[in-house]
């Protein structure tokens, strides 16, 4: 029989205590899952707005129209509120249009102020024969609800968080009906404690009425739209839900059940699926400003009868100072009465998302799968397939997230089931590093003694690298530099922390860029970066790779300006654009681990190394962010736009150069425009090395006036410049057209 002391080593060498960690960690993560832990449920839904964001509801027809009581509607009728009669006239040319139903996105929750019987009451200096009139007229109340009476009319109303007023049970609800088994679990309504309803004498002829009240997450955003709501006790429809009752014909809006509480509502031949409390996950589209209408147009008869004939009309606004506007995920600024529009064409059109009730049961299943193979395997592979494993995991549990959305439009999410994964992961690789720490300081207690500590911690870490020396390749070399830095900096004289993050939000996407195209970053000189391409891992297309980088990284700070000039135009720090130089060149090098017996980085040094970083000096007098030595754009000249510039006498340097811009990829390379100039430029050039200066100078206003983008402005300058100093003074005898530059 072992001893208690035996099992405990059995049990660490069979099993292993960190599984054990991991088995209760796993255990743990699915108790915060079905609490619904609010970071967890956080995650989730932000991961959802990316798929809409990426991938968007996208229209196949326009069902809703929206009247908008927009800001020329205001301008035109009036401050808000209208008299009814004007909206009694709207409800009219509407119906007269063949508007399928109409609904309301705003309240008459009191008494028009310009009805009649008040002018009667409040004007003064009339003559008792005309009060008399006036109470005699109908109320502009009862007009408005003549109008409702004869069209098919949703009204809205609002829920209130505390009571207002008792509720008047002689005006009508809409009918409720479930079915399926409830279980133990009642759904979690939304629920107000009041009530803001309508004029009884529009309540009583509506064929609708419903609550228009969106309620936002806690992050302020509108995912889903409660399409069943409690207000003051009595269970309400939201606004479209109630509009499509109306237009089914039905009396009575079904409610159908699981174990887990709702899974759909229904009306007649129409079941939409929704959360089990109600809540309909809206597959949004981009924001349409194509099924707006403006209410001005309506009540002068100017709207287009295509726009309402036949179609679910919605009236509300789009007028900032009315307040009505929402964030989506698709959207930062959306009307309510669109987001309604939205429900209502997701649901007509079938094109709606749902989260199951079973979703959190797969997401168990799959983290309880996953976090188990993780603990049994992980343990016993190398860190080439531990990384491997996880990319597999990762991309299994994102792919089939992705696919259930894009697919089924089923939210299931996979952030639960990969932070479960990836905790277990994480605490198996820390227990790993622990151990290996272990075997590690082993090595620097034997060594320690006879080496210095650098390259005794080098040794643990790898001793292969304590070779000194290295090899000659041929590579291609990269230097970029941001202009006018200085000023920039300047900006941030009193910011120094708001510098640092400027150039931490730069250096990280063209650091990307760089290594995406298997570029090794050799260092960074402040605001500057020089990389190379076919070291240490050889790299057959390096100059591809690294003009594709170079274009790339252009793109990456292109758009990082954009984000910059946003956040400045919403308060932020002045906006000055980022704008960056770039050197390629391609040569033999000596590459390897350069320094001394106690310090040494892997690096390059060469003349091409020196070439490099003189063409990316001379990007801002050409013209071009990028310039490239003659072996690298001849390498790349079939899938780039490839633009000779000069023949050039690098300081320092003997032999001349022909240096290229790298103007653009295959899809520029093979643009009538380009090709255009390129002509021009190499007629300019043969004119200008062959001495005609006059040809040369025809073929630069030839190129200005077919440059209408100004995209060889700096080069036409430079050699016009040129070319006037030759004119005055020739250059000698045995000239080869090569320009000598004065500065690195």
């Amino acid at each position: 029989m072992r001893r208690p002391k035996s099992i405990r080593r059995w049990f660490g060498r069979k099993f292993g205590y960190s599984r054990l960690v991991c088995l209760i960690l796993l255990i743990g993560l699915a108790a915060l899952r079905i609490s619904d832990f609010a970071p967890i449920q956080e995650l989730r839904v932000r991961t959802f707005d990316f798929y809409q964001r990426f991938d968007p509801r996208v229209k196949t027809a326009r069902p809703v129209t929206i009247v908008d009581i927009d800001e020329p509607s205001l301008k035109k009728l009036g401050q808000w509120p209208w008299p009814r009669t004007h909206i009694a006239d709207m409800v009219i040319n509407l119906a007269n249009l063949g508007a399928l139903a109409i609904a309301f996105d705003v309240v008459f929750s009191e008494p028009d102020r310009l009805n009649p019987d008040v002018a009667a009451n409040t004007m003064r200096y009339l003559d008792e024969l005309t009060r008399s009139k006036l109470r005699e007229l109908p109320s502009n109340d009862q007009v408005l609800a003549d109008a409702i009476r004869r069209a098919r009319v949703v009204l809205g109303e609002t829920g209130l968080p505390s009571v207002v007023s008792d509720i008047d049970k002689e005006l009508p609800f809409t009918g409720f009906a479930s079915l399926g088994d409830k279980g133990s679990r009642e759904p979690r309504f939304f629920e107000f404690d009041g009530l803001l309803r309508n004029v009884p004498v529009l309540e009583k002829v509506a064929a609708g009425r419903g609550l228009v009240t969106i309620v936002p997450e806690r992050d302020g955003i509108v995912r889903r739209v409660p399409m069943v709501l409690l207000a003051q006790g009595h269970m309400m429809p939201s606004l479209s839900l109630e509009m499509l009752r109306v237009i089914s014909g039905t009396s009575t809006i079904l409610a159908k059940y699981d174990l887990n509480g709702i899974k759909s509502i229904g009306v007649r031949g129409l079941d939409i699926p929704t959360d089990k409390n109600g809540q309909f996950w809206v597959h949004f589209a981009r924001q349409d400003p194509s099924i707006y209408v403006s209410a001005a147009s309506i009540l002068d008869g100017t709207a287009p009868v295509d726009k309402i004939r036949g179609k679910l009309v919605l009236i509300g606004t789009s007028a900032a100072t009315l307040n009505d506007l929402k964030t989506t995920p698709v959207s930062s600024v959306m009307p309510g009465v669109e987001v309604h529009a939205q429900v209502l064409e997701a649901a007509l059109s079938h094109a709606v998302l749902a989260q199951p009730n079973y979703a959190i049961g797969i997401e168990l299943l799959g983290a309880f799968i996953l976090g188990l193979l993780v603990i049994v395997f992980t343990p016993n592979l190398g860190p080439v397939t531990l990384v491997a494993v996880g990319a597999l995991f990762a991309t299994l549990l994102i792919g089939t997230s992705w696919y259930f959305y894009r697919e089924q439009r089923l939210l299931i999410d996979f952030t639960y089931p990969l932070l479960s994964t990836t905790a277990i992961y994480l605490t198996l690789i820390f227990a790993s590093f622990v151990r290996e720490q272990a075997q590690r300081k082993q090595v620097r207690d034997q060594f320690a003694q006879y080496m210095s500590p650098v390259l005794v911690e080098q040794l643990a870490q790898s001793p292969e690298k304590l070779r000194l020396g290295g090899e000659e390749r041929e590579m291609t070399i990269m230097f970029s530099d941001v202009r006018g830095f200085t000023t920039i900096s300047e900006s941030y004289k009193s910011d120094p922390q708001g510098l640092t993050a400027l150039m931490n939000r730069f250096l990280t996407p063209l650091t990307n860029a760089i290594l995406a195209r298997k570029g090794y970053i050799d260092k960074y000189m402040g605001d500057a970066i020089m990389a190379f391409w076919n070291a240490p891992l050889d790299d057959e297309a390096h100059e591809i790779n690294a003009c594709n980088a170079a274009i790339d990284m252009l793109e990456k700070i292109d758009e990082l300006n954009t984000t910059r000039e946003q956040e400045s135009k919403e308060g932020g720090p002045p906006f000055i654009p980022i704008n960056v130089g770039v050197g390629l060149n391609t040569g033999l090098g000596v590459v390897g681990n350069m320094g001394s017996d106690l310090k040494f980085n892997y690096s390059v040094l060469g003349d091409s190394v020196n070439l490099a970083s003189r063409l990316e000096g001379q990007s801002k007098e050409y013209g071009f962010p990028i310039i490239a030595g003659s072996r690298t754009a001849l390498a790349a000249k079939d899938k780039f736009a490839i633009l000779e510039l000069d023949f050039i006498m690098v300081k320092g340097k003997t032999e001349p150069e022909v240096i290229y811009a790298i103007a653009g990829r295959e899809d520029v390379a093979q643009s009538g425009r380009f090709q255009r100039l390129r002509n021009l430029t190499i007629e300019m050039l043969a004119c200008y090395r062959s001495r005609d200066w006059e040809g040369a100078l025809a073929s630069i206003e030839r190129g200005r006036r077919a440059d209408e983008a100004g995209t060889l402005t700096y080069l036409y300058k430079l050699y016009e410049a040129r070319i006037l100093d030759y004119q005055k003074n020739p250059p000698p005898d045995d000239w080869n057209g090569a320009f000598a530059l004065l500065t690195k």
